[in-house]
C-alpha cells in the first residue's frame, strides 16, 4: 500500500523538491502558501508600480511590446489590456494535452517561480494557480509548440489563459468544462492581468521542467526495476552472479555501478538456481548478464545527473525581465534565465540513458526465447514449440520499442531555428527533448515488463529449482495475476498489466519486504 503525505506542502517556505512535484502532480497533495512570502512579493509589487506612472522610461514587457517588438511603447491607457493580449496571442499549442500529472506539476511551478519575487506580480497571482491546484482545476495545455526559449511560451500561454477565465480545464473527475464556469463554480475569481504580468506567467521552462521532474521520478525507479529484470533473467539462463563481485566494482570505481551490482548481488543471495549449476564448467555470462553493474549503473549515473541539474530549475528564476530589489526600491533587468539550454542537454542524455536500459534488456529477452542461446530452456519458451509461438512475437514488441528509442535518442537540443524576426535566434528545444525523455521511458518500462514475464516463464520452466527469496517473492506477486504460459493466449492485456505493476513501484516493495529497500 502507497502512502503519500496529507499535511500541506507550503509553497514559499523553502525549496522544492522533485518528490514534492510528484506528491502534489501524482497524489494530489494540498498545497498552501507561506504569508511572510505572500508579502513579500506584495511589497516587491508596490515597488513595481511605483514605476508605471505616465511616461516612464521604456521596460520590456510592461510598457513595450514583445519579441521583436520591444522597442514599440504602449500607451499607458493600453497596459492592462497590452497584458491580456499577450496570453490570448500566445495559446497557438497543438497536439495532444500533456497528461493531467504534468500540468499540476506546471502549476506548481509556475507559482513557486512567481513567489520567488523576481517577477514582481500581485499575491493574488500565484494564490489563483494555488487555489486552482487544490480546487482540481487544470488548464488544458497542448504539449507541441514551444522552441524552449523565451520560456515555454505556448504551453504557459494555454495554462495562463485559464487563470483569465478563458479556454477549457478539466476537472478532478475528468470532464472538460469552460473556464470561467468552472472558476465560478470553485468560487474563484479570474484576474484582470496588471502590467507585466502577463509576460510573468508564460515567461519561462515550466513546461519542459515539469515533464522532465516527473520522467526523472519514474527513471529513478526504473534503474533499480533492471536491476531486478535483469536478476530474473540471470536466474532464468542459469547465469552466475560472479561478475557482481564486489572487487571488480571497486577496481572501476564507478558509484553506479556498484549499487547496480551490490542490488544484483542481494537478488541473487541464496539462489537454488545459482547452486545448482555451481560446478558447471562455465566462465563467463553474454555481455548483456555479465555487463549489467557497468550499463545499468552508467544509466544510474546519468539519472542523477539530470536529477541535479532539473531539481536546480525547479527553484529557478526564469522570467524575463527580473525584478531586483535595491535601495529602497527595485530594478528591472532583462536577461535570458528563460532560454531551456541546462534541461535541453539532460533530457537529451537522459533519453539516451533510458534508451539503453531497455536496449540491454531487449538482448536478455533474445537471450530467453533463443533456443540457440538459452541454456536449454524450449524454443520461446513455450512448452510445445510449433504447436505454439509463445513468447516469440512479445521479443519482437520489444524490439520494435527498442528500435523507435533509438530514434527519439536523437537530440533535440542540437537543433534550433530563429524565431520572432531572428531576435529569438538560438533556442534550445528542451521542451522537445522532455517529451521525447517521456517517451522513451514509457517504452522501456514496457520492454522491461517483457522481459520479467519472459525471465519468469523460463524460471517456471526450471522448476523443482528455487530462485532466491527476493526473487521467489516477486514471482509469487505477478503469479498472483498473470498465470505462467502454457498453450499460446491473447498476451495483449497482460503485457499492459505487467507495465503497470512496473510503472507502480509494488515490485519493488515486494523485495525490499525480503531484503530491505534496493538502491
Amino acid at each position: 500500500m502507497h502512502t503519500h503525505p496529507v499535511d500541506p506542502l507550503v509553497l514559499g517556505a523553502g525549496p522544492l523538491s522533485i518528490p514534492d512535484l510528484v506528491a502534489v502532480a501524482h497524489h494530489n497533495r494540498p498545497v498552501t502558501i507561506d504569508p511572510d512570502r505572500l508579502a513579500h512579493i506584495g511589497d516587491i509589487r508596490q515597488k513595481v508600480e511605483a514605476l508605471l506612472k505616465p511616461g516612464a522610461p521604456l521596460t520590456y514587457g510592461v510598457n513595450t511590446g514583445f519579441g521583436a517588438l520591444a522597442e514599440v511603447r504602449v500607451q499607458d491607457s493600453a497596459l492592462a489590456t497590452l497584458q491580456q493580449n499577450l496570453i490570448r496571442s500566445h495559446t497557438t499549442g497543438v497536439g495532444d494535452p500533456y497528461p493531467l500529472p504534468t500540468v499540476r506539476a506546471m502549476m506548481l511551478l509556475r507559482a513557486n517561480v512567481l513567489l520567488l519575487g523576481t517577477s514582481g506580480v500581485r499575491p493574488v497571482v500565484p494564490a489563483l494557480l494555488v487555489d486552482m491546484l487544490n480546487a482540481g482545476l487544470h488548464p488544458i495545455v497542448p504539449s507541441k509548440g514551444s522552441v524552449g526559449a523565451s520560456g515555454d511560451l505556448a504551453p504557459l500561454a494555454h495554462l495562463a489563459l485559464a487563470l483569465i477565465g478563458e479556454g477549457e480545464v478539466m476537472t478532478a473527475d475528468g470532464a472538460k468544462r469552460p473556464a470561467a464556469g468552472a472558476l465560478a463554480a470553485a468560487g474563484l475569481t479570474p484576474l484582470v492581468l496588471a502590467p507585466k504580468e502577463g509576460l510573468a506567467l508564460i515567461n519561462g521552462t515550466q513546461a519542459m521542467t515539469a515533464d522532465a521532474a516527473l520522467v526523472l521520478a519514474r527513471a529513478q525507479r526504473l534503474c533499480t526495476l533492471a536491476d531486478l529484470a535483469g536478476a530474473v533473467s540471470l536466474e532464468a539462463l542459469l547465469g552466475t552472479p560472479k561478475a557482481f563481485d564486489p572487487r571488480i566494482q571497486a577496481a572501476r570505481g564507478h558509484e553506479g555501478q556498484r549499487l547496480s551490482a551490490e542490488n544484483l548481488r542481494r537478488l541473487t543471495e541464496g539462489s537454488g538456481f545459482v547452486a545448482s549449476h555451481a560446478d558447471c564448467g562455465k566462465v563467463q555470462d553474454p555481455y548483456s548478464l555479465r555487463c549489467m553493474p557497468q550499463v545499468h549503473g552508467a544509466s544510474r549515473a546519468a539519472v542523477e545527473h539530470a536529477w541535479a541539474v532539473v531539481e536546480q530549475e525547479v527553484n529557478a528564476a526564469t522570467d524575463n525581465p527580473l525584478v531586483f530589489e535595491v535601495d529602497g526600491g527595485v530594478e528591472i533587468i532583462s536577461g535570458g534565465n528563460f532560454h531551456g539550454q541546462p534541461v535541453a542537454l539532460v533530457c537529451d542524455y537522459l533519453g539516451v540513458a533510458l534508451a539503453e536500459l531497455a536496449n540491454i534488456s531487449e538482448r536478455r529477452i533474445e537471450q530467453l526465447v533463443n533456443p540457440a542461446l538459452s541454456n536449454r530452456l524450449p524454443a520461446f519458451l513455450t512448452p510445445n514449440s510449433g504447436l505454439n509461438s509463445g513468447f516469440m512475437i512479445a521479443q519482437v514488441t520489444a524490439a520494435a520499442l527498442v528500435s523507435e528509442n533509438k530514434v527519439l535518442a536523437h537530440p533535440a537540443s542540437v537543433d534550433s531555428i530563429p524565431s520572432s524576426a531572428n531576435r529569438e535566434d538560438h533556442v534550445s528545444m528542451g521542451t522537445i527533448a522532455a517529451r521525447k525523455a517521456r517517451t522513451i521511458l514509457e517504452h522501456s518500462e514496457q520492454v522491461l515488463a517483457i522481459e520479467l514475464m519472459c525471465g519468469l516463464q523460463g524460471m517456471d520452466l526450471r522448476r523443482p529449482l528455487e530462485s532466491a527469496p527476493a526473487l521467489e517473492a516477486v514471482h509469487a506477486r505477478i503469479r498472483a495475476e498473470i498465470p505462467a504460459l502454457g498453450e499460446d493466449r491473447v498476451l495483449f492485456h497482460e503485457l499492459e498489466a505487467m507495465a503497470a505493476l512496473v510503472r507502480s513501484g509494488e515490485l519493488l516493495e515486494v523485495v525490499a519486504s525480503v531484503t530491505g529497500p534496493l538502491h
